[in-house]
């Protein structure tokens, strides 16, 4: 790279204070924020960076007008960028409007006009039109941007039509039509003029444009002997184009849906400017195989950010690969059975495919955009400088558009050292949970010590999937929740029920039902598969064996289990019923293979008939899980039978429907899923107990998780409600100390415990201390 003069360099050194002043009084005297300095320095520095490589010695008086032109243009980038002053801004953009015809007339009085100084101010004159229809575009609409895209637009179609590079004498009307864009956007800029003035102004000014570039079109066409079309260069371009956006996509992805908005995309990747020198300076053989090194592991970061931003979205918590690769399993098996095995497998291919592609698209992208930087030295030098300008800048004001994602980014070699440390941790975990679950105060406590104030008590633990804090707090959905629970418990307190209501916190949210079941029996913190795994092959004492083991018969209702399941064992179940145990004839509900007016029905059929011994029953009502629609409807108790009354068939939505339905209507969904599993819990509860007085069961009614983040928002707590209900009140005396609230609402100050929790205090509540 040629190194510039030392009147060049005085030159060059005195616009970049006077851009350095420029934006200091926007930041003290108009509120410029940090982002706008980032911007306006960054323009800044390609301005200092175009011109020593431009290979002049000295500006002369005319390129020294054309500079100051530059300095103005920096502060409108920076307004543009923040735009804290439309006044500024407009003065600005007027200003270096007015001086477009001054330097002109400096070069022809001095005699110094030369083919750079004109390139130099036509190049200054598009920047500005871009900047300036970018701002106008968010007043009037994109279409403005076309603007001040049409002569890279028309730049970019040379490439591929060579004869477009032609010479080309001015014309009048073509100055006339260039100025008047620029005159145009600051009139709309100003918004002095209604909006249909300006957009019909605007208008006109981009058909006149439109007019002006066409007719230099048809002029170049006639000058030239021939008409060549490049396609394999047009074709290079744009895969060169898509390598470049792959790679930026690659660093600037955040892993959380929360963070996944437009802004989190100006963003500048520290790894960009080691890379742009890298290129340069490495020899060719090198850069090759560390290009290809470093793009495939780019390539795996994008992807396990692509599953970052899954995981946020279905169960809110990013992706671990040491502990939750085996939920990809699971997640192939809840397509298949939600949609189809053909969907299933075609969903799982194109997953394998997408991953596979983007380790070597990505690869390949990097190795080509190294190549080309290293056939440009001088260029990728340039850049690297201008971005190193405004990486630094952003760095010392800490500037983030997005809470958490500074635009001074390291994100992926942070990421990258981030999962390497997660293997590890992963089995540090690991290990301490096998410590952990090896301590187990009660697994020693005779059985007839067990729980002694519920003997001879039904005991139901019924699960509403999906529900959380959120179905009571949150106004859009709390209405009709809240009234279920009012109408519940008014029903049960004239057949002489109390309630005591608290708050736990799942493990999961969105997702991973089983691991927040796992957590509540175990009194152990289930958070992944892999914890689950060591669980199960523990000999923990669950809260469903303490019941067998202190005489209860112990039994399981999971519709939405349609295989087997092995880990009734384990939890010391007499019987799990799932799916193909029930007898369902019914419809299916989307996800859910029946309504929990079945499922509740089925288990009083199977379980509390005549003679019956002491049951403890954990029923989990699967109709709030989503897709949340279609929604059963009730039907009197006595016409259940075997659920064809369900029928006939109703519309069926995929789990995946939640992500393309509107928001509102998804809410709506799942507010009404909720309150009918409540009601007709309640309805249940009442019923049997009109039916068996003798027999009422002491009720632990709780939600296994929050919500989708689709339903709650992107960073939901994991709070869940949790009753104890009964009809005796020596029961609830028995947890009077938890300082839970009476009735099925928590108050907003009730205590929050750990799901982990609950086994060992209810072990303590109604059986002898170990």
């Amino acid at each position: 790279m040629r190194r510039p003069t030392p009147i060049l360099t005085a030159e060059l050194a005195g616009g970049a204070i006077a851009s350095a002043g420029l934006l200091g009084v926007l930041a003290q005297g108009f509120g410029l924020g940090p982002f706008g300095l980032v911007v306006g320095a960054a323009a800044a520095a390609a301005l200092v960076a175009v011109l020593i490589g431009s290979g002049v010695e000295a500006l002369g008086p005319a390129g020294r007008v054309t500079l100051l032109r530059a300095v103005l243009v920096v502060g409108v980038t920076a307004l543009v960028a923040d735009p804290v002053s439309t006044p500024a801004l407009v003065a600005l953009a007027a200003v270096a409007l007015a001086l477009d015809g001054v330097d002109g007339a400096v070069a022809r009085r001095r005699d110094v006009a030369s083919a750079f100084g004109a390139r130099f101010d036509m190049e200054l004159d598009a920047f500005l039109l871009l900047v300036l229809s970018w701002h106008v575009a968010g007043l009037l609409g994109g279409w403005v941007l076309l603007i001040g895209l049409a002569r890279y637009l028309f730049v970019a179609a040379g490439v591929v039509l060579p004869w477009l590079r032609g010479e080309l004498t001015p014309l009048f009307s073509g100055k006339v039509v260039a100025a008047a864009q620029g005159v145009v956007l600051v009139v709309a800029a100003s918004q002095l003029l209604p909006v249909v003035v300006a957009t019909l102004l605007v208008a006109a000014a981009l058909a006149s444009l439109a007019w002006s570039f066409g007719r230099d079109v048809v002029r170049l066409w006639r000058a030239a002997d021939t008409h060549p079309v490049r396609v394999r260069r047009g074709l290079a371009g744009v895969v060169t184009l898509l390598a470049g956006v792959l790679v930026l996509v690659a660093f600037v992805t955040p892993g959380d849906v929360a963070a996944l908005v437009p802004q989190a995309a100006v963003r500048l990747p520290f790894e960009v400017l080691v890379a742009l020198v890298l290129a340069v300076v490495l020899p060719a053989g090198a850069r090759r195989v560390l290009a290809w090194l470093a793009g495939l592991v780019l390539g795996l970061m994008l992807v396990l950010t692509l599953f970052d931003l899954g995981f946020s979205v279905a169960i809110a918590r990013p992706f671990d690969p040491a502990r939750d690769a085996v939920l990809l399993g699971n997640g192939y098996d809840f397509v298949a059975e939600t949609s189809g095995p053909v969907v299933g497998v075609v969903v799982a291919v194109l997953v394998a495919l997408l991953g596979v592609g983007l380790l070597v698209g990505t690869g390949g992208a990097v190795a080509r955009l190294a190549r080309i930087a290293a056939a440009h030295r001088s260029g990728a030098l340039r850049l690297a400088g201008v971005l190193a300008v405004a990486w630094f800048v952003a760095w010392t004001l800490s500037v983030q558009l997005v809470p958490g994602l500074p635009v001074a980014s390291r994100d992926t070699s942070i990421r990258a050292v981030d999962r390497a440390v997660a293997i590890g941790d992963g089995v540090r975990d690991q290990q301490a949970f096998e410590r952990e679950a090896g301590v187990d105060a009660y697994r020693d406590v005779p059985p007839d010590q067990l729980l002694t104030a519920l003997r001879g008590r039904d005991v139901v633990v019924a699960v509403v999937e999906s529900y959380g804090v959120s179905a009571l707090d949150d106004p859009g959905l709390s209405g009709p929740v809240r009234e279920a629970l009012a109408q519940g418990q008014q029903r049960l307190g004239g057949l002489g029920y109390g309630a005591r209501t608290g708050l736990l916190t799942s493990p999961v949210a969105g997702g991973g039902s089983w691991l927040a079941h796992a957590t509540l029996l175990s009194g152990l913190w289930i958070d992944g598969e892999q914890r689950h795994t060591d669980l199960v092959s523990s000999n923990r004492l669950t809260l469903t064996r303490a019941f067998q083991e202190g005489g209860w018969r112990t039994v399981t209702v999971q519709p939405g289990t349609t295989g087997p399941w092995p880990e009734a064992a384990f939890f010391g179940l007499d019987r799990a019923y799932t799916h193909d145990d029930l007898g369902y004839r019914g419809p299916r509900f989307s996800w859910s293979p029946m309504p929990d007016q079945y499922a509740l029905s089925a288990f009083d059929a199977r379980e509390r008939g005549p003679g019956a011994p002491p049951t403890m029953a954990e029923l989990v009502l699967t109709s709030s899980h989503g897709p949340w629609s279609p929604l059963p409807r009730t039907v009197p108790w006595d016409a259940v039978g075997d659920g064809s009354v369900f029928g006939p068939e109703q519309p069926q939505r995929s789990f995946q429907s939640i992500f393309t339905t509107p928001t509102p209507e998804v809410r709506a969904d799942y507010r009404d899923s909720i309150a009918y599993s409540l009601q007709t819990l309640y309805d249940w509860v009442g019923r049997t107990t009109a039916a068996h007085p003798e027999r009422a069961p002491v009720l632990v009614v709780f939600g296994d998780h929050q919500a989708s983040p689709v339903v709650t928002g992107p960073t939901p707590d994991r709070d869940i409600p949790i009753s104890v209900i009964s009809r005796d009140p020596a029961v609830l005396d028995r947890i009077a100390s938890w300082g839970w609230t009476p009735g099925l609402v928590p108050a907003p100050d009730a205590p929050v415990w750990p799901m982990s929790d609950f086994r060992d205090r209810f072990l303590d509540a109604y059986g002898p201390r170990p």
